[in-house]
């Protein structure tokens, strides 16, 4: 088998205009990453404390501070803000299209980042932050929409993959800016690290301009004659070639047989198999939140430096720097073990390390051991991440969707992602930190002591890899409605072959479509094959006797 990523033998044309645009729409991913990871820092710069300061005194230095209500309103608001976005990538995915989508989703998120720039009171940075949110937000559910819809099934998952690498990439660039401009005495410390983000925006939608619309939304519209020249694009292949002929029939048969089953309202999202995926997709991304991810890039500068780690600013980029370098690997064994045992794989990694980290924390708070093993079992826990959770659950959620319904459910799991995200940006602070001073109550003052929570949500992902996540490796998103229809459980899924051309199920009966199940509607179309295979051999062999 080997250890390279290869082409199936046989496949004509070339995956690399695919490959490179969705590797470039994955860029919209530092959009993500760099605006959540900016905050962390930003809110523990001295200036930036003291300017939006009302008063409230940090218990640990005693200096100017927000209080930890305000501190989570600034962090959660753009949670709140991508969550409505994510709501409405589904009617803009589907009515202007995903690639203008990103673009007017872009403007958005721009607003956003120009309010945050002006503002010198928390109200109009908090109104920025929303607007940011509302972009990033849009931006997350329609890019891995557009990945999934363009790039070969062979190596699909490492191309949406790519998707978490630049929001690692994002983040591991906002700890570096931030770093270098921490000490600044002037607004430039927390202007030039959001301003910066001018930059990523207008490279996206330089971009966006440039690129194709995806084949399955122009065959989703009815434009078949554009569908055939976007995938003559993707593959480097003549619109009359039979191979892409052979894809696009396919695509555009898959998805009549979808509407055969009549329209996609958002009920129909919640009903049979279609209910089951989008339950499968919403828990593997509120999952993906509840191990804790988030809280490290969100709260580690402040949480390292709570803890008494010398330089936490330093901690934060050690752990982006990790968080990058360890994305890698993931993207190779998202292809070469398949979505299930690396999802496992992580889930048991994390499991391990977020115990150790509550465990040593707890027994040995403040100490010099204690920061050690911190730092090393975190750093530890965000490789298992980064590898396993970070990229995988974006893949997944990007192809168990039908074509039909697939901007819907998209849109309803990645705002999952955003709740949850919200949830823990908004208590983390009364969960970890200590009470400021003058009060009493209100603060759980978990510190160390949080990781054993979200060292149980890391036992439960387990838990549901094994049960709820189907392997979709090599599978068209076409084969993958078909995995669906066939295969009841979850851990029944390996070695899976898809057997229906969705071509011959188009033209059984609409009373057959409606009534049978795929397997029944399989069958009826190979019977009516064989049929027409021996009625062509008896008449040959008549007229052969005559």
């Amino acid at each position: 088998m080997g250890w390279a990523l290869k082409k199936p033998e046989g496949t004509p044309g070339s995956a690399a205009p695919a490959i490179m645009i969705g590797l470039f729409v994955a860029f919209g991913g530092i959009l993500f990453g760099y605006d959540t990871g900016t905050i962390s820092g930003i809110i523990a710069m001295p200036y930036w404390r003291n300017q939006f300061s009302t008063g409230a005194i940090n218990p640990v230095d005693h200096k100017p501070d927000i209080t930890a209500a305000q501190r989570s309103e600034i962090v959660s608001i753009l949670s709140a803000g991508t969550f409505f976005g994510a709501l409405g990538a589904s009617p803009m995915g589907d009515i202007v299209g995903r690639r203008l989508g990103l673009i007017l989703s872009s403007f958005v998120f721009t607003f956003g980042v120009i309010l945050q720039t002006a503002a010198t009171k928390i109200p109009l940075f908090v109104a920025g932050r929303f607007f940011a949110g509302l972009g990033v937000g849009l931006i997350s559910a329609l890019i891995p929409l557009y990945q999934s819809e363009t790039a070969p099934k062979w190596i699909r998952g490492t191309v949406v993959g790519c998707y978490q690498l630049a929001i690692t990439i994002g983040l591991l660039v906002a700890s570096i800016v931030n770093n270098s401009t921490q000490n600044r005495n002037d607004t430039g410390s927390y202007r030039i690290p959001i301003a910066v983000q001018f930059a990523w925006a207008i490279i996206l939608v330089v971009g966006m301009i440039i690129l194709p619309e995806t084949p399955r939304y122009l065959i989703k519209t009815g434009k078949g004659e554009k569908a055939a020249k976007s995938l003559s694009r993707l593959r480097r292949l003549d619109v009359t070639h039979p191979s892409l002929m052979e894809e696009l029939a396919e695509i555009e048969a898959n998805h009549q047989y979808e509407l055969s089953l009549g329209k996609a309202t958002y009920a129909d999202c919640f009903k049979g198999t279609l209910g089951k995926r989008l339950a499968t997709g919403c828990m593997l991304q509120g999952l993906q939140q509840l191990t804790g991810v988030n809280f490290i890039f969100y709260y580690g500068t402040q949480f390292f430096k709570n803890s008494g780690l010398q330089d936490p600013f330093v901690d934060s980029l050690i752990t982006n720097i990790v968080n990058v370098c360890s994305t890698f690997p993931g993207l190779y064994l998202v292809e070469k073990w398949g979505r299930r045992p690396l999802l496992m794989f992580g889930a048991i990694g994390m499991f391990v390390c977020q115990f150790i980290v509550a465990s040593v924390g707890t027994a040995l708070p403040g100490s010099y051991v204690a920061n050690k093993v911190l730092i090393a079992f975190v750093c530890v826990y965000i490789f298992f991440f980064a590898c396993s959770w970070g990229p995988t659950a974006w893949v997944v959620t990007g192809e168990i969707f039908p074509l039909k319904v697939r901007a819907k459910s998209l849109s309803m799991t990645t705002a999952t992602n955003w709740l949850l995200n919200w949830a823990i940006a908004y208590a983390t602070p009364y969960l970890v930190d200590p009470p400021p001073v003058g009060t009493t109550g209100g603060y759980a003052n978990l510190q160390s002591k949080v990781f054993f929570i979200w060292g149980s949500f890391c036992g439960l992902c387990a838990i549901f890899v094994y049960t709820l996540i189907y392997e979709t490796k090599g599978l068209s998103l076409e084969q993958v409605d078909e995995l669906y229809a066939k295969v009841d459980h979850a851990w029944q899924s390996k070695g899976f072959v898809p057997t229906v051309s969705f071509q011959e199920v188009r033209d059984a009966g609409p009373d057959e479509l409606r009534r049978g199940s795929l397997a029944d509607i399989e069958s009826g179309a190979q019977r009516k094959r064989s049929l027409v295979q021996s009625d062509g051999v008896a008449e040959h062999t008549v007229s052969e006797k005559y």
